[in-house]
């Protein structure tokens, strides 16, 4: 099943031409790589064309002396997955050398003229961006806090502000704004994704404006705003305390939906979600968020916090 994400990463691999953008581009694969050992490399995808152009960058960096074992197989969800892997190690310290890459303490090293191409390493071996027609979300997964302090300052010194969790042990560094991931994705080159977002939010916006005037009288619209405001609330205090990691996927899933679309319906929401439900089931969720802020309120209340 084809993806926002997956077509993203497509685009990108058709930009990665020359000599100097295929040495970055590799650079950024293999820093931010979480399988890379002194003795191997590997990492999976879902993605066949950067399993292929992952192949040919091995190749035409290290005049073909390189060889990267493709094995297909699938995942859970039915779709296919390409495991990639470099098993010789002479040939991972040879690597490790001509890019001069530390396992012990990974970090970037000078990235010139090549940085969008870079990045668009870093994209295609730990990043993703959700279909916009559900919510408006780009992460990094990276393999230890020095590169995320890196990766921040990168997407800082192009003015993006980003935002920081810990998922399964791994730090994740992620952008909820709109028109941020259209600069992400403008800037490594994915021009084609930046057109679908714009007109995903268009198209969003104006079928909001219409549902909102066939639907709302000004007393639904109030009730709506009001039941909003404290979702928001909820989801935004279970955040900052950290706790939202501990909610269930599906509550997650509603709580980024509602964070992105303040204005919409219950109904609308419920729609949205990757397994459309009705309005009281989206209701249900959000009482289950709600009782689950107050737990948190309770304890800090019993710790003495104010």
């Amino acid at each position: 099943m084809a993806s926002f994400s997956n077509d993203v990463k497509k685009e990108l691999c058709k930009g990665i031409t020359d000599k100097d953008k295929r040495y970055a581009c590799l650079y950024g694969i293999l820093l931010y790589c979480k399988g890379l050992t002194d003795s191997h490399i590997s990492f999976s995808t879902e993605c066949e064309e950067f399993a292929l152009l992952f192949e040919m960058l091995v190749k035409s960096i290290f005049n073909n002396e390189i060889k990267v074992k493709i094995e297909t197989g699938s995942r859970k969800n039915g779709n296919k997955a390409y495991a990639l892997s470099i098993e010789d190690k002479q040939s991972v310290s040879r690597i490790q050398q001509t890019y001069n890459i530390n396992i012990e303490r990974r970090e970037k090293n000078i990235v010139n003229n090549s940085l969008n191409v870079f990045l668009a390493g870093v994209f295609f071996i730990c990043g993703s961006v959700s279909d916009p027609y559900k919510e408006y979300h780009l992460e990094f997964t990276v393999p230890n806090e020095q590169l995320y302090k890196d990766l921040h300052d990168i997407l800082l010194s192009l003015g993006i502000e980003s935002g920081k969790t810990v998922r399964k042990g791994l730090t994740v560094l992620y952008v909820k704004d709109s028109e941020n991931i259209e600069d992400i994705l403008t800037f490594i080159g994915a021009r084609q994704g930046t057109i679908d977002l714009i007109n995903i939010k268009i198209y969003k916006d104006v079928r909001n404006k219409a549902n909102r005037i066939a639907n709302c009288d000004s007393a639904n619209i109030d009730k709506v705003i009001a039941a909003a405001s404290r979702q928001i609330h909820d989801i935004e205090f279970i955040m900052e305390h950290g706790e939202f990691d501990k909610l269930s996927a599906d509550l997650q899933e509603v709580s980024r939906i509602r964070l992105d679309n303040p204005e919409m319906s219950l109904q609308e929401i419920g729609e949205m979600l990757s397994k459309p439900i009705g309005r009281s089931g989206v209701t249900r969720r959000f009482q289950k968020i709600s009782r689950f802020a107050d737990e948190i309120r309770k304890k800090e209340n019993n710790n003495g916090v104010l």
